[in-house]
């Protein structure tokens, strides 16, 4: 299978390419350059493995929860090179991925959505799918939903900024954080695969993202005090 996922969901642009039994990475802090790098380096990283847009099978996309730019971006280049090329995509949940990333079975994962929030789910590995014991939400670090039993992994970079909060409310159930854990395009990519091997991609115009927040635009006041969403 040859596939290209990516995720701008973060500060960071992760890409990753799955050409048959090999896999090709490129991971950047990118800022705010989200954009203006990921076209140049999806083509870098084709040349790397060997492979012209044509030959890909289907296009990965980190959906969200995210940066409300970075995800409409991850969005929009999937519509883009999926109308282009006439591929199917397949949107992942970046709360998923960072569970996937983490290479354990029961996930607890926290993304920092800015002003003061998270994103939480929480996943739990049966027979080798994950399954939702908590469905993705928004919420303030000290009011996160409970979980039941111990040996959760807190992963996502809102344990690194919440990671007080998160703790408290966890406490023993938690036996270890990965609090710079990214939700990876390799991560999308085991997570996609069985489902373009079994038919169920989208068509490129189904290529949306996935908003918890509904807010899109900051008032003036917020902005002034350096508040993102």
């Amino acid at each position: 299978m040859k596939l290209l996922a990516f995720d701008t969901s973060t500060e960071y642009l992760s890409l990753a390419i799955l050409n048959g039994s090999e896999t090709f990475t490129f991971d950047v802090l990118a800022g705010q350059t989200h954009s203006q790098i990921i076209l140049p380096q999806i083509q870098t990283l084709l040349v790397a493995a060997g492979l012209q847009l044509n030959d890909l099978q289907g296009i990965v996309f980190g959906a969200g929860p995210g940066s409300f730019t970075g995800v409409r971006i991850a969005a929009g280049v999937a519509q883009g090179l999926g109308f282009g090329s006439n591929l199917p995509v397949v949107g992942i949940c970046t709360l998923m991925a960072l569970a996937e990333a983490s290479g354990t079975d029961k996930v607890i994962a926290c993304l920092d959505a800015r002003m003061g929030e998270v994103y939480h789910a929480a996943y739990q590995k049966t027979a080798g799918k994950w399954q939702a014991v908590i469905e993705p939400g928004l919420y303030k670090p000290d009011a996160v939903p409970a979980v039941s039993g111990n040996g959760w992994i807190g992963a996502g970079s809102g344990w690194r900024t919440y990671g007080e909060q998160l703790t408290n409310i966890y406490n023993v159930q938690i036996s270890a954080t990965l609090p710079a854990l990214l939700p990876s395009a390799s991560a999308m990519l085991s997570l996609a695969a069985p489902i373009f091997a079994s038919g169920a991609a989208n068509p490129a115009h189904d290529a949306i993202p996935i908003y918890i927040r509904n807010r899109v635009a900051l008032k003036t006041a917020e902005r002034e005090k350096g508040l993102r969403l």
